[in-house]
């Protein structure tokens, strides 16, 4: 296709410069993420129109109106310079708009709580009238909502939820027992949000009429504390001598969660109900919608051991739960899965892998199932909506392969791709699913993004070509397949140096991530701290073995309740294979991974006869009864229940077997893999005697994304490596 053969001859224009002539790349050209990633479109948000979308300007002080007809800007809706009134903004940090289009929910001053979650100042802008309103004075707010007319915004603040009437200038509490530590309304816990990804579970009545949420009893929860140091990227004064503590409800597996009740609240009458649902105390609620009706709230029910899902269609006004579907598992029950659903006023579609494969179904609202839209070896993996006026089902799926993705859809003939070329592709749909906007990208082309109507492409919006041009001398990926330990194919790649001769022996580093159903060998483009190692002369390979995703559930499912085991055979593998090949040196082999990646490289460094001379774990979980329950359960069940299972995937209990060099990682504000993994397996190492290189990033979380640290991460990695196994 056209936008290929461009940039495909821009990329053979610039490799054919010699590697002299190419500018080499800086250390945070390849690892710093805001340098690194190529460029992005705006977010784009869809009007109720289907014909126009909003972005934000240039500045950032704007946002601006463009027609799907033609790419193009048609008028500048929102300008903080122009708004009528007394109630003004010098900036903002995002938006949202109304069912309706006439109103825009603005915030800043944002504060980050926890990987998703913040507080903000919120504002509404009336389109038609150029007024602003603020949300409210009574202090920052979180999870604002806007009703589907625009007119009210429901919120919480100190664990209380609030509406404030725009109309009116009024604001009313809705909850009143809400209490830091005990009581939550509305917004999630730290489990649900990390592992559920639930960021807000307020909800609107499609007429407005009454208000859906959670409200969490964390009473229960065990509370985790860390210190708090200032540091020099993100100084903190009042800690420069004592440390403070941060302290949250963080439940280790095992361990109590939150409980939870469903309720709504009457607008009107100002009552509050609690929904009549056979929830468990150890019952999780992963996801609360009103199903296209206001008389119809859609509620999942999921148990502790998260193989058993029940899909309920309450009544707000008489609470009464009618259950429509009930979904079972061997193993356990996706996420990604059952949370890929979408209500329609007359029916609801929903992912399952009851098959063994991940599929779509349609069901009706007295829960019969009206029609399978999907099926065969592939994975449906994400779902973008409905075309009422052509009848198709827009979607993502695996059908060229797990490693590529393609928008498709489905039509008389069966399901269709909308562009069949491989690469790994995603969609941006319009309202009405008339219009989107298509990303595409492969492992040696950068993403494009282009505008397409159902008819054909309209224009190109970003090609990278500049960015393509300037990563040209770099190392490219490979993509190839490994056998693993069960002499199965494993989806692999290879990252070579840009100058690599099939003549000379490299130092291999085999990275890996491996969790269940994760990914990390995919037909896509990415830059990182991985081509930054083969830059420096590495041979990167990675693997992904069996319990990884997009296989079908044989293979993920072979993991379960004994992580950790059958991942390392694979790997240990893939390790072997590599040290075989003309180009490798055995001698200098190694391995490193980041989180499950860490852990892995833990398990692989202290298992007999591994062929791993060093290995780089960063931010590693070393027990599984040291990491959240909603996580560890799912895959692992309790300690209580799987005694055996946690012991057998503990690296402390394989400590003895160290005989590689290591070098471990973490940050000390990492509120999802604590420090304290890090610290307890460095304490068994020391306890035996056996040394091992650590390196502690100060106030750092998980990621390590601010202030370029992932550039002196990657050369800590390639000095470690360097020193340890020779250059």
């Amino acid at each position: 296709m056209k936008t290929g053969r461009i940039l495909t001859y821009s990329l053979l224009t610039c490799a054919s410069l010699s590697l002299a002539q190419a500018q080499a790349l800086t250390p945070s050209e390849y690892c710093d993420p805001t340098i690194s990633a190529p460029k992005a479109i705006k977010t784009m948000t869809p009007m109720p129109d289907g014909e126009s979308y909003l972005c934000i300007g240039t500045e950032g002080k704007t946002i601006d109106r463009y027609s799907y007809k033609t790419g193009k800007k048609v008028e500048t809706i929102f300008d903080v310079e122009t708004v009528k009134g007394d109630t003004k903004i010098s900036e903002f940090d995002g938006f949202s708009v109304s069912d309706n289009g006439r109103a825009l929910l603005l915030w800043n001053d944002s504060q980050g709580i926890y990987r998703y979650s913040f507080t903000a100042q919120y504002f509404v802008y009336d389109i038609t009238r150029g007024t602003m309103k603020r949300v409210s004075s009574g202090g920052a707010q979180r999870g604002a909502v806007l009703s589907h007319d625009g007119t009210m915004v429901a919120f919480t603040r100190d664990n209380n939820i609030f509406i404030t009437n725009l109309d009116f200038d009024s604001e009313r509490q809705v909850t009143e027992d809400g209490v830091a530590g005990k009581i939550i309304n509305g917004v999630p816990d730290w489990g649900y949000e990390e592992e559920f990804g639930v960021e807000n579970t307020i909800r609107w009545a499609p007429d407005d009429s009454t208000l859906a949420f959670i409200t969490f009893n964390e009473s229960q929860v065990p509370s985790y504390h860390f210190d708090i140091f200032s540091s020099y990227c993100a100084p903190k004064p009042e800690y420069d001598l004592y440390p403070g503590e941060y302290s949250y409800k963080y439940p280790l597996a095992g361990d109590n969660n939150s409980v939870v009740q469903v309720k709504v609240y009457n607008v009107d009458s100002r009552i509050t109900k609690v929904m009549d649902l056979p929830i468990a105390e150890t019952d999780y609620v992963p996801s609360v919608e009103y199903g296209g009706s206001s008389d119809r709230l859609m509620v999942m029910l999921l148990n502790r051991d998260q193989n058993n899902l029940r899909l309920y269609n309450v009544n707000p006004g008489s609470t009464v739960a009618r259950l429509l579907l009930t979904e079972t598992s061997e193993a356990w029950l996706s996420p990604s899965a059952y949370q890929m659903v979408d209500y329609r006023s007359d029916a609801f579609v929903i992912g399952s892998d009851r098959s063994g494969w991940r599929h779509l179904y349609e069901y009706d609202y007295s829960g019969n199932l009206r029609k399978q839209l999907t099926s065969g070896n592939y994975y449906v993996t994400e779902y973008y909506g409905y075309n009422a006026s052509t009848r198709e089902h827009y979607f993502q799926t695996t059908q060229n392969g797990a490693t590529e993705r393609n928008v498709a859809r489905t039509s008389a003939s069966g399901v269709q791709m909308l562009h069949p070329e491989k690469g790994w592709e995603s969609a941006s749909f319009s309202k009405g699913m008339q219009y989107y906007v298509r990303t595409w990208s492969n492992a040696v082309t950068p993403q494009q993004y282009t505008l397409h109507s159902l008819k054909g492409k309209i224009a190109d919006l970003e090609m990278n070509e500049d960015y393509a041009a300037k990563y040209a001398s770099a190392p490219k990926m490979e993509l190839t397949s490994i056998p693993n330990a069960a002499g199965e194919q494993m989806d692999a790649y290879i990252i070579k140096p840009a100058d690599f001769s099939p003549t000379k022996k490299y130092p291999v580093m085999l990275y890996q991530y491996n969790g269940p159903e994760s990914q990390e060998v995919r037909n896509r483009w990415s830059m990182g701290g991985l081509y930054y190692i083969a830059s420096q002369g590495y041979v990167v390979v990675c693997a992904d073995g069996r319990g990884t995703g997009f296989r079908g559930r044989a293979w993920c499912d072979v993991v379960y309740k004994r992580l950790g085991t059958i991942e390392t055979e694979d790997q240990l593998a893939a390790g072997r294979w590599a040290s075989t090949q003309s180009w490798a040196d055995p001698q200098r082999l190694s391995c490193f991974g980041w989180s499950y990646g860490g852990y892995m490289t833990l398990m692989e460094l202290t298992a007999p006869g591994t062929p791993f001379k060093a290995g780089v774990s960063m931010a590693p979980v070393t027990d599984w009864r040291f990491y959240d329950a909603i996580y560890t359960e799912r895959y692992m069940l309790s300690p209580r229940q799987n005694k055996e299972g946690y012991d057998s995937s503990s690296t402390l209990l394989r400590t003895p077997n160290l005989k590689a060099k290591l070098l471990i990682m973490s940050g000390t504000a990492d509120d999802n893999v604590h420090i304290y993994n890090t610290y307890k397996f460095t304490s068994k190492l020391t306890s035996e005697g056996t040394m091992c290189d650590m390196m502690v990033w100060t106030g750092f979380d998980h990621s390590l994304r601010t202030c370029d640290v992932r550039s002196v991460l990657y050369r800590k990695v390639v000095d470690f490596l360097d020193s340890r196994l020779g250059k």
